[in-house]
């Protein structure tokens, strides 16, 4: 027996004091509401209406009853209207997951202009280079941003940013060393590797269908991209980075591009890449999350990442991130 069915039968009947309306209302028949409230007396163990064939009253059992359950199923009804707002409008609190680079360079100055669209939104940011476990719910991450798409099914992503991996180094370092026009030029360069444990730092170029690894020699090491950024800035080595970490930098004259002929990675060949915004796989994506994917794909948040915000420049078109 469905408990709660049986409560809503029997609160409508006798709010009614007729079996004909709780049925129009609930759309069963009389004979259905009378049998299921009956199934329900004999769930309980008592007697719960008088019936006549011209009344039907509550028993004193059945007026306790009553005034127990009514507050138990306004709350039911309140807790429904609750969720549905939720769904219809932003609010509550929103946790983002990002790595370090992004969340700083990117996300953390968006971020007032985001809460002032969206004031019942509590924006909390976490950054770490560890990815989050999405699965995990004790976590509590709505969104997480990643570099390329989850393989996991059970989570949904949306394009944020396309990005690619460019090489740069300083012009001060650049200017006191041999040229580097091709990539095995840099098996002799000081070069500043990310650091991806158990893994020899090999970097792998793609030009006119023509792959190449080259084994290259650090200078130092780091698993942070901003750490690599300010030793490349220090004219320490050449560093392979993401293009909208630099892309101001190299504007600015403070770095330059290596080798822009060839597309680089320091994955095993796998040279597309973006910015991903990683959300739990639900029938209804949370208004609080949607709102969160509609600001960063708004014609005015990829004008700013495409040459206004700090280091972005290029962004992915529009997302319909229901459909995904």
């Amino acid at each position: 027996m469905n408990r709660l069915h049986g409560m809503e039968l029997f609160a409508a009947t006798a709010r009614h004091g007729s079996f004909s309306e709780a049925a129009r209302q609930s759309g069963l028949s009389p004979a259905s509401v009378s049998r299921i409230i009956g199934e329900f007396e004999t769930h309980l163990g008592v007697t719960l209406f008088n019936r006549t064939s011209r009344t039907l009253a509550l028993t004193e059992a059945g007026a306790i009853y009553l005034r127990r359950i009514e507050p138990i199923l306004d709350g039911i009804r309140m807790a429904e209207a609750e969720a549905a707002a939720f769904q219809t409008r932003p609010s509550g609190r929103l946790l983002v997951h990002s790595r370090l680079m992004f969340g700083n360079r990117v996300l953390a100055p968006l971020v007032p202009e985001f809460q002032a669209i969206n004031p019942e939104i509590i924006v909390e940011l976490t950054l770490a280079e560890r990815p989050a476990d999405l699965n995990h719910h004790d976590m509590q991450v709505d969104v997480e941003i990643r570099i390329g798409r989850p393989p996991d099914p059970s989570l949904a992503s949306a394009l944020i940013l396309q990005t690619e991996r460019i090489l740069v180094a300083s012009p001060a370092l650049l200017d006191a060393t041999p040229p580097i026009t091709r990539p095995a030029d840099l098996a002799a360069a000081r070069c500043l590797p990310y650091r991806i444990a158990g893994e020899e730092p090999v970097w792998r170029f793609a030009r006119a269908g023509v792959l190449e690894e080259i084994a290259i020699r650090p200078a130092t090491a780091a698993n942070s991209g901003e750490v690599l950024r300010m030793l490349a800035l220090a004219g320490h080595g050449i560093a392979l980075l993401d293009d909208y970490t630099v892309q101001s930098d190299i504007e600015a004259g403070r770095l330059r591009r290596i080798l822009p002929d060839y597309a680089v990675t320091n994955s095993t060949f796998q040279f597309g890449r973006g910015i991903h915004a990683v959300f739990r796989r639900t029938d209804y994506v949370p208004a609080k999350v949607r709102a969160f994917l509609d600001f960063f794909t708004a014609a005015r948040v990829q004008n700013q990442l495409r040459g206004e915000a700090p280091g972005c420049w290029r962004c992915a078109g529009s997302i319909s991130p229901r459909s995904r």
